[in-house]
């Protein structure tokens, strides 16, 4: 299989993103966007994907956070979709179950070429710290459109907002660990019945 590596930017009036993605890494991560609790969640991306990641950015986050956050998941799913390529071989579906204390999140992929997005999270809380919970849905949407994957986000449970949405993230993670590993068993063949995704 070739290499899997991408480097994406993305550069507007609000936000300059630069975003580098290993997807057969081995969790390393480094970030500067200017948001620490994005930075935390974007540590369990890579972390539970096993996804070297690379993510720097400039926004106008004077203002707030919202253009940074949606611009990062729009260039990571920009990123995805370049260092997936065709997509023969994949194992597509990915899925996780993951706990924190009383938390509990399901996340479900499929890299279908379908952007579409269920994000089912009703939080504790409206902020964690200085950061606003709403832009999570942001961040999911941008990456799902760009990325052109089907995207199922569900919290089960969770009295913590932190808790609520870290399970969510390393949920991501692990979905994605599953569906962009290579299938052994599709030997490079296209999975999906209508021979294209």
């Amino acid at each position: 299989m070739a290499e899997r590596k991408v480097s994406v930017e993305r550069n507007t009036l609000e936000t300059q993103i630069r975003v580098a993605i290993n997807l057969d890494g081995t969790g390393k991560a480094s970030f500067d966007t200017g948001v620490p609790f994005l930075d935390h969640m974007m540590d369990q991306i890579a972390r539970h994907g096993l996804i070297d990641l690379d993510i720097k950015a400039v926004g106008d986050n004077d203002i707030d956070d919202h253009h940074t956050v949606e611009d990062i998941g729009i260039t990571l799913g920009q990123a995805f979709a370049r260092a997936i390529g065709d997509k023969k071989g994949l194992y597509r579906y990915g899925h996780a179950y993951v706990p924190l204390d009383e938390a509990l999140s399901r996340v479900v992929i499929d890299f279908s070429g379908r952007p579409g997005l269920e994000f089912n999270v009703e939080f504790t809380r409206a902020m964690i710290g200085r950061f606003d919970v709403d832009l999570f849905y942001e961040f999911f949407q941008g990456f799902v459109n760009h990325a052109g994957v089907t995207l199922h986000i569900d919290n089960l449970r969770g009295r913590n907002a932190h808790h609520q949405i870290e399970t969510v993230f390393k949920a991501f993670g692990r979905a994605l660990r599953m569906a962009v590993a290579p299938d052994p068993r599709m030997a490079g063949q296209m999975p999906s019945t209508k021979g294209s995704l």
